[in-house]
């Protein structure tokens, strides 16, 4: 479905008349025709790239020919979500997914693990229990090459521009979005994914930035709308997504372990790809995701509502037994070895053996991250 003409034209997702230009965009886009080269011929890239280019490139065009709509796109990645979960985890589970109404639409806010597995996992349930799929918020700061955009946008999602310089250009961007949002519920009825703050928790602790929610309000303070009677028009809904086992936990602890002792992190220019790649291809173990309740109380700033989601996340993670583990070994007081005595012996060797795997100045780190979320759940408990 079109929106206003051109309003959006910068961030939101493809509609279904541009899709056969952009994808003719991508089979002549030479980084992109490479980027699959190396991920699927690595060895032969560097000697036969004259036969595999054109290879893929016919590949390509005879699997995109009758793609013509954004929801034959959205069967092509359904089919392979299938493909991933049978491979890289044992089980995914939803909880409160039922209490979704088919016929509202929702701004899910989540916490945020994984870059591109966290709203997929949302989309996968939707989709499984017969709602439609969200449309993606995404940080501009992914989107460095033409060909990354054009496949994001392609799979509905929007663009959030990070990136914007000086005060009036953001300003400009964060009015857009917020509009964008509003649009994209109210109007074309869409829901919509955000993770909770810029940025994947790293350190394992889910915390909703509150500047996100004000920007979501820039719409309707410009329609003169009370900050509890517009967010409610939104139908908030958090969601927590939980992995057994987080496929990036070294690469993030490594992160964090050279901020806290050199002061500072350098990210290499491809990093963030490759840890969108290891998160779709990594072991991920039990995946839970839960749908909380829509935040329907009149809550009055954005200070007060990030503290409501982030309390319904916290309460809502699911405790795998590598969170318990991770609480155990960190923690010597009961409770913790208590909550932990419900995991299995195979699962304690499975989990040793992971941790073994990962550079020791690491383990510290490592268990931090995976013990979070049982250290807020026993402090609520309290």
């Amino acid at each position: 479905m079109a929106t206003d003409v051109g309003l959006y034209d910068d961030i939101r997702p493809f509609n279904d008349n541009e899709i056969a230009s952009v994808v003719e965009r991508l089979v002549n886009d030479n980084e992109f025709i490479t980027a699959i080269a190396h991920f699927q011929f690595p060895r032969l890239i560097k000697h036969f790239s004259w036969v595999i280019f054109p290879m893929i490139r016919m590949a390509l065009r005879r699997k995109c020919r009758k793609i013509t709509s954004v929801s034959e796109i959205q069967h092509e990645v359904i089919a392979y979500m299938e493909k991933m979960i049978a491979t890289t985890t044992t089980q995914v589970t939803f909880d409160g997914i039922e209490k979704l109404d088919k016929n509202k639409n929702y701004l899910f806010i989540s916490n945020h693990r994984d870059i591109a597995m966290d709203p997929a996992f949302v989309n996968w349930g939707l989709h499984q229990y017969g709602h439609d799929t969200v449309r993606i918020a995404i940080g501009d700061n992914l989107l460095k090459k033409p060909f990354v955009s054009d496949l994001m946008r392609l799979n509905k999602s929007f663009i959030v521009k990070r990136s914007a310089k000086g005060v009036r250009e953001m300003i400009a961007a964060f009015k857009s979005l917020s509009g964008y949002i509003a649009h994209s519920i109210q109007t074309e009825q869409q829901s919509i994914w955000i993770a909770q703050k810029e940025g994947r928790a790293k350190d394992g602790n889910d915390q909703t930035d509150p500047a996100i929610l004000k920007m979501m309000y820039m719409h309707g303070k410009g329609q003169k709308i009370s900050f509890p009677e517009y967010m409610k028009s939104l139908n908030i809904v958090p969601v927590t997504i939980s992995y057994e086992y987080d496929p990036n936990d070294a690469a993030k602890a490594n992160e964090l372990s050279e901020l806290a002792t050199a002061g500072e992190y350098n990210k290499t220019e491809f990093e963030d790809i490759d840890s969108i790649v290891q998160g779709i291809v990594g072991f991920k173990g039990h995946v839970n995701v839960t749908f909380g309740d829509v935040i329907a109380d009149d809550l009055t700033d954005a200070i007060e509502l990030a503290e409501r989601i982030d309390q319904t996340i916290d309460n809502n993670y699911y405790l795998h037994g590598t969170n318990l583990l991770a609480a155990e070994q960190l923690h010597t007081s009961t409770e913790y070895k208590q909550a932990a005595s419900k995991v299995t012996a195979e699962q304690r060797a499975k989990f040793t053996a992971h941790l073994q795997a990962i550079p020791t100045k690491l383990h510290t780190v490592v268990l931090s991250g995976y013990a979070k979320s049982v250290e807020k759940q026993l402090a609520i408990a309290d």
